[in-house]
């Protein structure tokens, strides 16, 4: 009698992982002897909002470039939702929003006809034009004063919101903006910080900006390129241990400071004096003091400790958290050499 076999189940397919919204690979571009950007690798997910920072003459602008597609890198690989930028520019300049650093916008248009006109040439099909030029008019706050005005006689202000509306005109899965903030007024940096918080989660955009705290405030992580390379990236808390170990407290006080430095030193680590302001007319002096960042808990416990073991009036007791522009300033002027950026290490959790 035969005897039949049964077949072991297969198994699982493995399911396939998206690309992620944006990837380098070893990009370099040269002119001549020079290099405006020297083995960038990075990756951004889809979704996040990603902010590109670097001094002037960095890189950021070449690097965005390439992966718009207007510059062609010359070595490495560029990739928006998993193609390849050199070999198939027109198929991700359909899945791309662009805004330049200096947005080239003709003056003699009306706003209202420009984005009708951008509309068309990004193949928006004719029944949604109308309404999506009216929406992303009303996103960018165009709607009301400008979109009958010609483009020439728009304030700064106005016309990087048209460049913004024409970036995300076409509902792309990628938007690139070069400096979108420059030149605005604080209430329409609020403007435009709320409209790419709408767009977190539903799109990927990567900015750059020299307002550092509008970065920190709406994004997601950053990358720091200095001098062509990329020296940092992950979110502000990773970056602020790995560039600045140390935090600060500071603790306004009336009372004998010196009996207070004196049981401070006397504790030890974690926590030690860093200065020591003048007495005011008040009796009270400002002490700054530091300790690790990584277990701040331990600090504060001790400041409580000797607080409490001593006879003093306390004004005021804050944890000093440095923001951006201090990390910015310590990664910058870090040796590029002691703090290579990998591919992996560049990835969308920033560690």
């Amino acid at each position: 009698m035969p005897v039949s076999v049964i077949p072991e189940p297969a198994a699982p397919a493995p399911v396939p992982t998206a690309p992620p919204a944006l990837e380098a690979i070893h990009l370099t571009k040269s002119y001549g002897p020079v290099r405006a950007i020297e083995d960038v690798s990075f990756r951004v997910a889809r979704g996040e909002v990603v902010g590109f920072l670097g001094p002037n003459g960095a890189g950021k602008s070449t690097t965005m470039r390439i992966l718009a597609g207007l510059l062609a890198a010359t070595t490495g690989k560029a990739y928006v939702a998993g193609i390849p930028v050199a070999s198939n520019p027109d198929e991700v300049k359909r899945r791309l929003g662009y805004m330049p650093e200096n947005n080239p916008l003709p003056e003699d248009m009306r706003v209202y006809e420009y984005l009708r006109y951008r509309a068309r040439l990004k193949e928006i099909p004719r029944r949604k034009l109308k309404h999506r030029v009216d929406e992303v008019m009303e996103q960018c706050g165009l709607h009301r004063k400008a979109f009958r005005r010609l483009i020439g006689t728009l304030s700064k202000g106005f016309r990087q919101r048209v460049g913004i509306a024409d970036a995300i005109l076409a509902e792309p899965e990628v938007i690139l903006m070069d400096e979108p903030t420059i030149g605005l007024d604080p209430h329409q940096i609020l403007a435009i910080r709320r409209l790419i918080d709408s767009l977190r989660g539903r799109l990927t955009v990567l900015l750059s900006s020299h307002i550092l705290p509008e970065i920190e405030l709406c994004c997601d992580r950053v990358m720091i390129i200095n001098q062509g390379r990329l020296v940092a990236a992950g979110t502000s808390a990773s970056l602020r241990r790995e560039f600045l170990p140390q935090s600060e407290w500071r603790v306004r006080l009336q009372g004998d400071l010196a009996a207070f430095e004196q049981m401070l030193v006397a504790a030890g680590p974690p926590l030690q004096l860093k200065t020591r302001g003048p007495v005011e007319a008040d009796g009270f002096a400002e002490v700054r003091l530091e300790g690790p960042s990584g277990r701040p808990e331990l600090a504060e416990k001790l400041l409580a400790e000797t607080l409490r073991r001593g006879q003093w009036r306390v004004r005021e007791w804050a944890h000093v958290e440095p923001g951006l522009e201090e990390i910015f300033l310590a990664a910058t002027n870090h040796r590029l050499e002691d703090s290579p950026v990998a591919l992996g290490r560049a990835g969308p959790a920033g560690e």
